[in-house]
């Protein structure tokens, strides 16, 4: 059989949740037959010799994982995540023009620009967006520099601060929901639901408050029991952004939904699997299958940034990009993110 390799790191052992799901992952692997071995980084000279490599450590274009993915792309090792998504998925801007050109219904959107950005334009936003509005700054993840902001004021000084880690940064209309749902899609096709219950205490699944961290509840729920329209759009974003393991982050209000994120590397330890127990039996065997072949050297036209872009943009209260935060189609690639005070 095939000799399996999962990615880790000293934070993907952080937590007893996280070695369990771990163990479980190999345990499953071995029981289908498969060699299962954890790969740390500094065994990254292992993986052109592995059939398939499983990441289980948080992706990002400027870390070990990405280096890794890329390693087995380069091998012809199928790969989860793969070095295209985690390009996509670790900019916010760059994954919500990937869902804008496939038309799924995002929050009413705005790319702002850094030096170009003032009080008027604040008040604009307001005008637009309503109030409250969150502001993210594009490298997030797990919710941190993700804010609300209900005054011009507030909105400015987030704005600054956020500026100073990247050229650009979004701004969405305020979908209130007391939770999301979160739709696991592997290779275009369900592979578990769950909703994350927000925490009364603030608008994310988890945040900062009072000097702890709350996190959301998760509620895993079987399939029949998943609005249908809920699926077919976690299954069209996770589409949009290609063949491989996605979480997608969904809010209902008012009879809408909004897909708010695509996460390349979606928490797998939390009870998501709780009515899915072939989980991981069906990722190992997307990946020791043949069927994940993994792309190489084509990310000149997936991977987007905020240029090109102008005029409406999926269903409804979709985004909306205006002339004055718009970049037009023979401008210079201007967007890019400064890691030096992250």
């Amino acid at each position: 059989m095939s000799k399996l390799g999962i990615f880790v790191n000293r934070q993907t052992l952080s937590s007893s949740e996280q070695l369990t799901a771990l163990v479980k992952c190999r345990d499953v692997g071995e029981s289908m037959g498969h060699t299962v071995e954890f790969i740390f980084p500094v065994d990254i000279k292992k993986i052109p010799k592995l059939d398939a490599l499983f990441i289980r450590a948080n992706t990002d274009p400027m870390n070990a994982t990405y280096v890794a993915a890329k390693i087995a792309s380069l091998y012809g090792v199928p790969v989860i995540d793969d070095p295209l998504s985690i390009q996509i998925c670790a900019d916010k801007i760059n994954m919500y023009m990937h869902l804008m050109k496939k038309g799924i219904s995002i929050p009413n959107t705005r790319f702002l620009k850094n030096k170009e950005f003032g009080p008027e334009q604040a008040k604009r936003l307001f005008r637009d967006l309503g109030s409250p509005l969150v502001l993210k700054e594009p490298s997030t993840s797990f919710s941190v520099r993700v804010e609300k902001v209900s005054t011009i004021s507030e909105l400015l000084k987030t704005a600054k601060r956020f500026f100073k880690l990247s050229d650009w940064i979004v701004a969405q209309e305020y979908i209130e929901s007391r939770f999301d749902w979160r739709i696991g899609v592997l290779n275009g096709e369900l592979l578990y639901a769950c909703r994350y219950i927000i925490p009364s205490e603030t608008f994310k699944i988890q945040a900062s408050v009072n000097g702890h961290i709350v996190y959301c509840d998760v509620e895993s729920v079987p399939a029949d029991q998943v609005p249908a329209e809920v699926v077919s759009l976690g299954i069209a974003a996770g589409k949009a952004i290609g063949s491989g393991l996605y979480g997608v982050d969904i809010k209902e209000s008012n009879g809408k939904l909004y897909v708010i994120e695509v996460n390349d590397n979606p928490s797998l330890e939390g009870g998501e699997d709780s009515h899915y127990p072939d989980m991981f039996r069906k990722i190992i065997t997307y990946l020791t299958s043949g069927d994940n072949c993994p792309q190489v050297e084509v990310l000149s036209d997936q991977v987007y940034g905020p240029h090109g872009i102008k005029g409406e943009y999926g269903l409804g209260s979709s985004a909306v990009i205006p002339q004055e935060y718009a970049m037009m189609e023979n401008d210079a690639y201007l967007y890019k993110i400064d890691f030096s005070e992250r």
